[in-house]
């Protein structure tokens, strides 16, 4: 009878997890401010909401390589040819490339994510109910996280409590039956949170997407330079054409 120790293990895992979840996504839900639908995006603000601060990044570098401000290398290096920034985040971005004028695309990216002035756009979104709070989108993830490696642990004890020795042979039956009510709780619970809690999984709140959702396709996916840096900011470095740019940022991306 070993199995019932091994089947409240795995109640209390499923139990305690799924709680957890439930809690993390009412306090997630809850610190969304209401309002934000009249708000008109600017390219930051759909960067961050898109992809957080690396978003904002790759979209202030593209933005600088393509007026000539700002020299994008295929070797990874970034290099500085205007070193008067337009507002405060490309101040950061030249900050971050240092007194030398040149320095690795990556470690450029790293330390303008990081950057006050991204922050401050960070806290802006979030006051305006727009951006998920770093701790109600963390907390929503842990959860999720716990809640599978509950459901791991309950096939886990149950394949350990069918295979000790000793039990008869319709004990299997019962013993799977017990254990599938903890599993099928977790399962129904990642299932629900698929849909109801993902949202808040993601930089922009359920309002956000909203607004990054009803942006204009042809603003997003049409032809010239706005429309070019609104696709860089809501799909990320992807969405640029040029061949050079593109190399740029997969050799930051690596690490060379």
């Amino acid at each position: 009878m070993f199995w019932l120790l091994f089947l409240l293990m795995a109640c209390a895992a499923a139990f305690l997890s799924c709680a957890r979840l439930c809690l993390a996504a009412a306090h997630a839900a809850h610190s969304e401010p209401a309002g934000g639908g009249a708000h008109e995006l600017t390219l930051y603000e759909a960067a961050f909401l898109s992809g957080g601060p690396l978003r904002v990044a790759d979209l202030t570098l593209v933005s600088m390589a393509r007026s000539r401000r700002l020299l994008l290398a295929h070797t990874g290096w970034a290099t500085v040819v205007d070193p008067v920034g337009g507002d405060d985040i490309e101040r950061s971005v030249i900050g971050a490339i240092g007194p030398d004028g040149q320095s690795r695309i990556g470690a450029v990216r790293r330390a303008t994510a990081a950057a006050d002035a991204v922050r401050a756009l960070a806290d802006r979104l979030v006051a305006a109910g727009l951006a998920v709070p770093d701790g109600a989108r963390g907390g929503v993830a842990a959860a999720v996280r716990q809640v599978r490696a509950a459901a791991l642990a309950v096939v886990v004890l149950a394949g350990v409590s069918l295979t000790m020795p000793g039990g008869e042979p319709d004990d299997g039956v019962l013993v799977a039956a017990w254990f599938a009510l903890p599993l099928v709780l977790t399962l129904s619970c990642l299932a629900i949170a698929r849909f109801e809690v993902h949202p808040y999984t993601r930089w922009a709140s359920p309002t956000g997407q909203r607004l990054i959702g009803a942006l204009p396709k042809g603003v997003r996916d049409g032809v010239g330079e706005a429309a070019l840096l609104t696709a860089v900011a809501v799909h990320g470095v992807r969405a640029v054409s040029d061949p050079a740019l593109r190399e740029a940022f997969g050799t930051a991306q690596r690490g060379h």
